[in-house]
């Protein structure tokens, strides 16, 4: 009898209590994760990431609207650090050490060698016949890969237009340079032999040099494919000889043109033999 009694009695509460009390506990748990997103601890949270920023690999992107930190030698718009290969076509450098300045010099030297020994090995490939039947003569100093030309066939007595016999073995110069992409700087530099000249175009030694420098260049730059800017121009006349000029194979040898493939410039070298010597004595402090 209880029991049919309950079947009959109405439900006393309203049906938009269960919603509204839905929607008061949806409010609250929001409410709650607003306070605790207030309270987050950045000291901890630096903590964290740093350490699966080292744990995992993950390299340091610098936004555009920070400024760049000190002075890299390498890629000044990049956080300091050494570049190391990516899978993506892109440069990035890693570094856990916000507070490095740049790049030790031996690694910029290190770098700049292991590129001279890339470029040297695809010119030595791409002028091997040249190199064969004594046309072309590579060599390398320090940081550059130099080129000597031989004046015989390149230039007739006394003056500084390219005979067009030459024209194929320059051509296979510069698409070999355009491959290697020249280094930093092309220094290209005219030389001659003790013997004086004065004729109506040249006044000495000195003006046909850097003349028959400039021919070189031209060509070189003639197809864009690499940029003037690239190059500089150098005359040097008799006063760097090769040979001695009492015999004439002597005065031969020493009438060339040279190529010199630089790299790394000497602005850079200096701003980071400076910056090593500043962190050397940063580091001595106490």
């Amino acid at each position: 009898m209880e029991e049919s009694n309950c079947k009959k009695c109405p439900d006393p509460s309203p049906g938009w209590v269960m919603t509204f009390a839905d929607l008061m506990s949806l409010l609250l748990a929001f409410f709650v994760l607003l306070f605790s997103f207030s309270e987050l601890d950045k000291q901890k949270y630096k903590r964290i990431a740093g350490s699966m920023r080292e744990a995992f690999g993950i390299q340091k992107v610098v936004r555009v609207k920070e400024p760049p930190k000190g002075v890299n030698i390498i890629a000044r718009e990049f956080s300091p650090g050494r570049p190391d290969p990516t899978l993506i076509n892109a440069v990035r450098q890693f570094t856990i050490d916000d507070l490095r300045k740049n790049l030790r010099i031996q690694d910029y030297l290190k770098l700049l060698k292991e590129r001279m020994k890339r470029d040297k090995i695809v010119l030595q490939k791409k002028l091997a016949r040249e190199i064969r039947e004594g046309e072309v003569e590579i060599d390398a100093e320090e940081r550059k890969i130099i080129l000597r030309i031989r004046e015989q066939g390149v230039f007739e007595s006394g003056r500084a237009e390219l005979m067009p016999a030459f024209i194929p073995v320059l051509q296979r110069v510069r698409e070999a340079l355009e491959e290697t992409g020249g280094g930093d700087m092309i220094v290209v530099s005219g030389h001659t032999d003790d013997r004086p000249i004065a004729t109506g175009r040249f006044r000495s030694n000195w003006d046909l040099s850097a003349a028959r420098a400039a021919s070189v260049v031209h060509f070189l730059t003639a197809d864009g494919g690499l940029p003037p800017e690239h190059f500089r121009i150098e005359g040097y006349a008799d006063t760097r000889p090769r040979a001695d000029n009492a015999t004439p194979e002597g005065r031969a040898k020493n009438r060339r043109v040279e190529i010199a493939v630089v790299y790394g410039r000497d602005e850079e070298i200096t701003r980071a033999l400076l910056a090593s010597a500043e962190s050397a004595a940063d580091g001595d402090k106490p």
